[in-house]
């Protein structure tokens, strides 16, 4: 496939945070609406923050240490990704980028015949608690995309096998005014060396290159992979030489009314700069990464 009407949309990003406590308070302080934490069936747990574009956070924690350990040694790509990602990183971050699918067996396939394929298909099911306190079963395929010269950073496609609500009410609406992920931001010394991987994943050819990086347009949202240079030039963010490989940076979510979001991170204490036209609010712990607020 090519072409932004038939790129996949984004579905989510995967935030290693070091405790739900932590998360909840930070992202709460910063007007999101949390949902319930939701236990997975191998030692993870997550609090999600979900936007009405149906894109979301997924804040990742670890529950049970021997879960997690036992879980990777199966082979589960999931847990053992997270687990070498906090060993070589600590436990804030990005990590993971995920898209949509209605076929993960296919995508599954489609990396693989690449060159890109990170592991076996992986099947699960968890609760979700909805906002009005009942409880769905919601049920996942996950396909895995990776490059070994980044170890800090994979891609998976998610098909919703018993799929959650779309609307999901008042978890949807938050006091910051955010209405849905516009941009991730990704980091590495020389993005191109990652192109190919991030259109297969997307299945989006048109990709725009310049001189601080390249930029991707998926069905929903921008991802874009900048030079240490484009990272401090865009967005202030200076960051340290730790090596070679794709890594996640920062977050930006669009918002209804900049001006509201100002207040209310002034209102509470929130230490922000401005960018521009943009809100950057720099890493604190139970945010995994800086976040960027950008009027829509």
């Amino acid at each position: 496939m090519s072409g932004l009407n038939k790129a996949r949309g984004l579905d989510h990003v995967v935030l290693p945070v070091h405790s739900l406590e932590a998360a909840r308070g930070r992202l709460s302080q910063l007007g999101f609406t949390v949902a319930a934490d939701a236990r997975h069936p191998f030692g993870t747990e997550n609090a999600c923050v979900f936007f009405a574009d149906d894109t979301y956070l997924e804040p990742l924690s670890v529950a049970s240490r021997e879960e997690c350990e036992a879980a990777a040694k199966a082979g589960n790509m999931f847990v053992a990704r997270d687990l070498a990602f906090r060993f070589r990183n600590g436990p804030e971050g990005l990590s993971a980028i995920v898209v949509k699918t209605d076929d993960a067996e296919a995508d599954h396939r489609r990396f693989a015949a690449a060159g890109f394929s990170g592991s076996p298909i992986l099947h699960f099911e968890r609760v979700f608690k909805m906002a009005d306190g009942s409880d769905v079963l919601g049920g996942f395929k996950l396909a895995f995309a990776a490059d070994l010269r980044a170890p800090d950073f994979f891609l998976f496609a998610c098909e919703r096998v018993n799929p959650l609500p779309a609307d999901r009410g008042a978890l949807a609406r938050h006091e910051n005014g955010a209405l849905g992920l516009s941009t991730v931001v990704l980091g590495e010394d020389n993005p191109s060396d990652f192109q190919y991987l991030l259109e297969e994943v997307f299945e989006q050819r048109e990709v725009e290159a310049h001189s601080f990086g390249l930029s991707l347009q998926s069905a929903n949202a921008k991802v874009e992979a900048l030079t240490p240079a484009g990272l401090a030039g865009y967005f202030g963010l200076e960051t340290k030489d730790c090596g070679r490989g794709l890594k996640g940076r920062l977050l930006i979510v669009k918002v209804a009314d900049i001006g509201v979001t100002e207040r209310l991170l002034a209102a509470k204490g929130i230490a922000f700069s401005r960018h521009g036209a943009r809100l950057i609010v720099p890493h604190e712990a139970g945010q995994g990464v800086p976040f960027v607020f950008e009027e829509v």
